[in-house]
Parts: structure tokens; sequence; C-alpha cells
């Protein structure tokens, strides 16, 4: 993982990996000055599976992100759009 374009890549394949209609699956990119923002946009019949049982595979999805962020001295934020 060289660049930030990387970390989209990464939301767009955990979030392919666990819904039904992947093909509706879309990142936005938004670069602030120190953080960037991951927009997450799924089916409607998908949302439940983003988000999880009490939000736990969105938190699990977020501790990747994390992960991955601060291994590349970056700060990212990622939020599902409903």
């Amino acid at each position: 993982m060289s660049s930030d374009g990387s970390l989209k890549e990464l939301v767009v394949f955990m979030a392919k990996s666990l819904v039904d209609y992947p093909e509706q699956v879309e990142v936005t990119e938004m670069q602030g000055e120190q953080t960037t923002v991951y927009e997450l946009k799924v089916s409607k019949e998908d949302l439940g599976k983003i988000i999880g049982k009490q939000g736990r595979t969105a938190r699990s999805l977020r501790t990747i992100l994390n992960a991955a962020s601060t291994k590349l001295r970056k700060r990212s934020v990622l939020e599902i759009i409903e």
C-alpha cells in the first residue's frame, strides 16, 4: 500500500465482500487538511449487512481502515451513508 487510493480500494473490497449487491457499492473519497473521509454507499437491502448487529461490522471495517491508515501515517474516517 503506497497511496490513499489503496485505502479507497480497501474499503471497496471489504464492502463488496460483505454485500449481496456488490455492483451498488460506491466509495467517495474526500480529502481534508488532515483527515480523509471515505463515504460508503450500498443498496438499501445491504445496509444491515454493512452495519451488522449492534454496529459490530461497521466498527470492524473502521478498525481495519484505521490500522491501514496508521501504517501509511494518514488519518481516515469511514462514514456509512444511508
